[in-house]
């Protein structure tokens, strides 16, 4: 690990200081570390051939017709792309389902893409991160 120092105004030091209470950081340090690996992930999103890794959160409502058998034919028409999945049922009509992906970024926001826009699925989320260890050694 390297020592860097940085020149910093106060009222950017104060955000620095407020995020790291907010979020539980213990020193500036990480909290500058996480800002900065987050920069990088979303400058992968510009790199959409780039492979990466990524989680894909969405709560559906199991009541809309069909719906689940869309999520699956989504999944399945891009096989290779879920590495695996959780599901978990929250109330009566509410699902919960978190899927990690692998691919290049295009496909994996593709799929996230026709995932959440179907009709009766909230909250949906993708995490990416860019993919840094060989998954074929």
């Amino acid at each position: 690990m390297q020592r860097v120092t940085i020149t910093i105004d106060d009222d950017l030091l104060q955000t620095v200081d407020a995020l790291a209470a907010r979020r539980g950081y213990s020193t500036r340090s990480e909290t500058i570390r996480e800002l900065i690996r987050r920069a990088a992930s979303e400058d992968v999103l510009s790199n959409i051939r780039k492979p990466c890794v990524a989680v894909l959160d969405y709560v559906y409502d199991h009541h809309t017709r069909a719906l689940a058998q869309r999520i699956t034919s989504t999944f399945h028409e891009r096989r290779g792309l879920a590495v695996s999945s959780l599901h978990v049922h929250l109330d009566r009509g509410s699902c919960l389902e978190v899927a990690v992906l692998a691919g290049p970024v295009v496909a994996v926001r593709d799929l996230a893409d026709a995932i959440t826009a179907q009709r009766g699925v909230r909250h949906g989320n993708l995490h990416v991160v860019p993919e840094i260890l060989n998954r074929h050694s």
